[in-house]
């Protein structure tokens, strides 16, 4: 069944012509305007709704319009208020994000940027220090009391040498195996973003972009949604 709207579709697509290239992100002033991007924008709660929050890259930024769209009526869905770039910005970042509120299911990512290649040849954050730095993310979130689910960090395409910023498309594996043990260990479910996209990449990943076109989207937030859904408080586990 088809479930994109016209008007679902128009927002992801809003949000995909936003980015550029991904970038590091310093810590937000609470004092700065809110951003304009539909996915940026305040959510009003619903107090007999749970509240669930997504966190990760753009990636996760072009798919939270549709997870709304999908769980209106369910769940207040609410995104960070930028980029989540790799674990070093989310270990500076995330106890902002968290605020003081109560979170029933956080639905987190970091990964694509860790694994970006840098002037020097070096990965932005080395897979030794990736696992460390996502040890202490975890540790935060878990302090929380949220139901806790990790979506693995999606492929990168090939040809991987024409890509705006560079990336090796085989490093993915190779963070996703490290965080996969980290999840496991916690006892943290996962949501195989990574495997779900790959063998349909050529039909919803832009050419050569690490991003997704609109449909493609809207097919992750199908994945989100379903994985969400089931650990929603009042749902039999």
């Amino acid at each position: 069944m088809r479930i994109a709207t016209f008007t679902a579709l128009a927002l992801v697509t809003s949000i995909l012509s936003s980015f550029g290239q991904p970038k590091q992100i310093a810590p937000r002033d609470a004092n700065q305007p809110a951003a304009k991007d539909p996915a940026f924008e305040p959510v009003t709660d619903d107090p007999r709704l749970p509240r669930v929050l997504l966190i990760g890259d753009s990636i996760s930024i072009c798919y939270t319009v549709p997870v709304r769209t999908l769980l209106k009526g369910k769940a207040n869905v609410h995104s960070i208020p930028d980029i989540g770039g790799p674990t070093t910005n989310g270990l500076v970042n995330l106890r902002q994000w968290l605020g003081d509120s109560k979170w029933d299911v956080i639905h987190f990512n970091w990964g694509l940027h860790d694994l970006r290649i840098m002037p020097d040849g070096e990965r932005q954050v080395a897979p030794e220090v990736y696992e460390k730095n996502l040890r202490e993310l975890v540790r935060q979130l878990k302090a929380t009391g949220a139901k806790l689910i990790w979506a693995s960090t999606t492929p990168v395409p090939q040809p991987e040498e024409k890509l705006g910023v560079k990336r090796r498309s085989a490093d993915v594996p190779v963070y996703n195996t490290i965080a996969k043990n980290v999840m496991d260990e916690n006892q943290i479910a996962i949501d195989d973003l990574y495997s779900f996209a790959l063998p349909r990449l050529a039909e919803i990943q832009l050419p050569v972009n690490v991003h997704f076109n609109p449909e493609g989207s809207v097919v992750l937030a199908k994945s989100v949604t379903a994985i969400i859904e089931s650990v929603l408080p009042g749902k039999s586990q």
